[in-house]
């Protein structure tokens, strides 16, 4: 940093942006091909390379952050808005997901029986598995948040022992939610009700998985001694997203597994 008068990063030119567009893209196309045709091999691709993009880049980004101290307070001050505006996004996201549930759902249309659930569906029990989850996720942010405070106050065991159990609630959850999905007795393609159910909770999901390896990578640099009580941002960053992925999973089980049903 001795070399430029200012607090600010300009970054180098990263190939990770356009190769892990072109891995997204291979995801995608994997994902229709293997839905229609049965052929995973697209798939698979994509995944392998969406991994080792996100490896490379945050290994970069790591690099900037720890070892070459470009993370100053003026450029985490820009990350902390930055993250802001993305979770705000994630929200409005969500809400169109909602909108569409309750746009069915407050007025079942007659070809729906004019009620709700629709005729012929037999939605979850929601004091079942879903309540079991919903317990797992609010376990799992009391689990973070004693992990952030136990890494502003400088008590590196404790924080990893509860960062530890936030990320193996996380997986457990994804877990039990993949089991419900197998045994649930309706599909996406039964109407409106299967549309809004999968794709409400199952985006739902993949935020968990997002955010659970998001907390398994802090997990690692924890360990490494990558963070301190004054620089961990990436934590509060992953912290603030499980928040947020707690908080929609709440509306999801009030509305639609609970109210829903």
């Amino acid at each position: 940093m001795a070399h430029q008068a200012h607090s600010y990063h300009m970054v180098d030119p990263s190939p990770w942006p356009i190769l892990g567009a072109a891995a997204a893209l291979l995801t995608t196309s994997g994902l229709t091909m293997w839905f229609h045709s049965r052929v995973p091999y697209l798939l698979i691709i994509g995944l392998l390379t969406t991994a080792l993009v996100m490896f490379q880049w945050w290994r970069d980004i790591v690099r900037e952050s720890t070892f070459q101290g470009h993370h100053t307070p003026t450029v985490q001050k820009g990350l902390r808005y930055g993250m802001v505006l993305f979770i705000a996004s994630e929200a409005f996201f969500f809400f169109g997901f909602f909108w569409a549930f309750f746009h069915s759902s407050l007025a079942p249309a007659l070809e729906l029986g004019g009620q709700w659930p629709p005729v012929g569906i037999k939605p979850l029990d929601p004091m079942e598995v879903p309540l079991l989850n919903t317990a797992i996720l609010l376990a799992s942010g009391v689990t973070v948040t004693w992990a952030h405070h136990s890494i502003t106050g400088a008590l590196r065991k404790q924080a990893i022992q509860a960062l530890t159990l936030t990320v193996l609630l996380g997986f457990y959850f994804t877990a039990l939610q993949a089991m419900e999905y197998y045994e649930a007795p309706f599909s996406i393609s039964d109407g409106v009700y299967g549309s809004t159910f999968f794709v409400a909770t199952g985006f739902h999901g993949l935020h968990v998985i997002i955010g659970s390896t998001f907390l398994l990578v802090c997990l690692i640099r924890l360990i490494k001694y990558h963070f301190t009580s004054g620089h961990h941002f990436g934590f509060e960053a992953a912290a603030w997203y499980w928040h947020f992925v707690d908080v929609v999973w709440l509306f999801l089980y009030v509305s639609i597994y609970w109210w829903g049903s």
